[in-house]
């Protein structure tokens, strides 16, 4: 049975007359008539006894249309939940970033997603970048934030870079090489550390570039995020070389930061499977994401 033969029905049995059906579907009295008929032809039972120029539905017809009631609800439920799909008003997105993009410009991102789209579900996983590739890998998440350090092709993941950072210095704020300018490299060989731990592509850029240059570093502390190294910063554990967007994250009144010589830069970049499509929901975060990086550029924070 088709579609439209169960709304004629629905609609006959609900208002008693194939005019008032008509107007309920807003078509012509003919259709309904045709509508019904069809119908009855495909049930295998009567469906109406003719009395007088009149359809009387039979006991049979009662029966069933109990049945069509149900199925036409849920077919309007399918309607209202595509609508609802289509225009954001359902529907959830899951993003892995990096914890220094999730304690920083991400907070805002999702803020104002949330407000444009209160209907939608936002997951934010704060993971390190080999993680990050991993989920994607299996299809875990739909986006992913991270840094374009790595062989991300090898996860089947497409990269598109968002934008360059530059490293920068972080030191106590009354250090001695807290002056104007840059600070070169081999200045800080003798300085204690605060680092992020082995195998964070960050550490390892830094690592390879020191012994390009061939300085040893002194690590005292190692910390899981970039939070954690600006903290022991601020207490006068060390110094670190630290993502700018981590700038965010330092207390002024006790942190300096100096641009560093050469410098050490990466790009950020967005992540999602090669295989599959973003879905709606995904292109509409991945908008605003971009919206605030752009922030960042006009702040000078990333190029």
């Amino acid at each position: 049975m088709k579609l439209r033969e169960l709304q004629a029905f629905d609609a006959y049995m609900l208002y008693g007359s194939t005019k008032a059906a008509a107007q309920a579907l807003d078509v012509g009295q003919p259709l309904i008539s045709k509508l019904l008929a069809s119908m009855e032809g495909k049930a295998g039972f009567r469906l109406f006894e003719r009395k007088r120029n009149n359809l009387v539905p039979t006991p049979e017809a009662l029966l069933f249309h109990a049945s069509v009631s149900r199925h036409l609800a849920k077919y309007r439920d399918l309607l209202a939940e595509a609508e609802a799909i289509a225009n954001l008003q359902r529907g959830n997105v899951v993003i892995a970033a990096q914890p220094v993009f999730c304690d920083t410009f991400l907070v805002d991102t999702v803020a104002r997603f949330k407000r444009r789209y209160p209907d939608v579900t936002v997951r934010l996983l704060d993971v390190g970048q080999e993680e990050l590739l991993g989920l994607i890998a299996e299809r875990s998440c739909d986006l992913g934030i991270g840094i374009t350090l790595g062989a991300a092709d090898l996860y089947g993941a497409t990269v598109s870079p968002l934008g360059r950072c530059e490293a920068l210095c972080a030191l106590p704020k009354g250090h001695a090489l807290n002056a104007p300018g840059a600070i070169p490299l081999p200045r800080i060989r003798h300085e204690p550390f605060v680092d992020l731990p082995p195998g964070s592509p960050l550490r390892a850029r830094i690592d390879t570039l020191m012994a390009s240059i061939e300085v040893r570093r002194t690590i005292a502390v190692e910390m899981r995020t970039l939070r954690g190294v600006c903290s022991q910063v601020a207490a006068g554990t060390g110094v670190a070389i630290i993502d700018p967007l981590a700038s965010l994250l330092i207390d002024r009144r006790r942190v300096a930061t100096r641009p560093l010589i050469p410098t050490i830069e990466w790009e950020i970049a967005l992540f999602h499977p090669g295989d599959r499509p973003l879905s709606a929901v995904a292109r509409t975060f991945l908008e605003t994401v971009q919206e605030d990086v752009e922030r960042l550029k006009r702040r000078g924070l990333i190029s």
